[in-house]
């Protein structure tokens, strides 16, 4: 619990130094998009029951919350075969309901399965890097993302201090 507190005073003193319009790249990192469509947990969710197997999604849960999940899961599976609407069907409660767990062992609140087009950039970039193993892109798009506002605070600093004056109230 600690970790993500650390990460989240890192991300604001960066955001502090940087630009505030920056903060939303950033605690994107902090606070995961567990509870989208898109995922990793659903994702994985959906792989584990084309395949039948639920060791990839113990992961995501809590060692006391794992017999609710193959609980779950068991039903699921065996629901799934009845029909395409029953899959579909199955396979939703499935995903709420790992998702509602995953989220209640973070000591987060559910508040339902979001489409996936509520993932940040920055989000699937980190989420790309996870799946390749290579972060280069993420780095830079970071990188790229923070030299900017620097520089543009620079330039509005030393504006300031070759005028005496202040430009605006507002950092650029």
């Amino acid at each position: 619990m600690k970790k993500p507190l650390i990460i989240l005073l890192v991300i604001l003193a960066v955001v502090f130094l940087v630009d505030i319009k920056y903060l939303p790249l950033l605690l994107s990192f902090v606070f995961a998009h567990c509870d989208t469509l898109e995922g990793p947990v659903v994702k994985t969710a959906r792989s584990a029951l084309e395949k039948g197997d639920i060791t990839p999604l113990l992961k995501w849960v809590q060692a006391r919350d794992e017999k609710e999940i193959t609980d779950a899961f068991n039903k699921t599976l065996a629901v799934r075969a009845k029909s395409s609407e029953a899959k579909e069907l199955a396979d939703m409660y499935f995903f709420e309901t790992l998702v509602r767990i995953h989220r209640a062992g973070e000591g987060a609140p559910y508040t339902g399965l979001k489409p996936g087009e509520t993932i940040d950039v920055a989000v699937a970039l980190a989420d790309k890097a996870l799946e390749t193993g290579e972060v280069d892109k993420l780095v830079d798009v970071l990188t790229k993302a923070m030299a900017k506002g620097i520089r543009e605070r620079f330039q509005h600093a030393l504006q300031t201090k070759k005028t005496g004056r202040r430009i605006s109230s507002r950092w650029p």
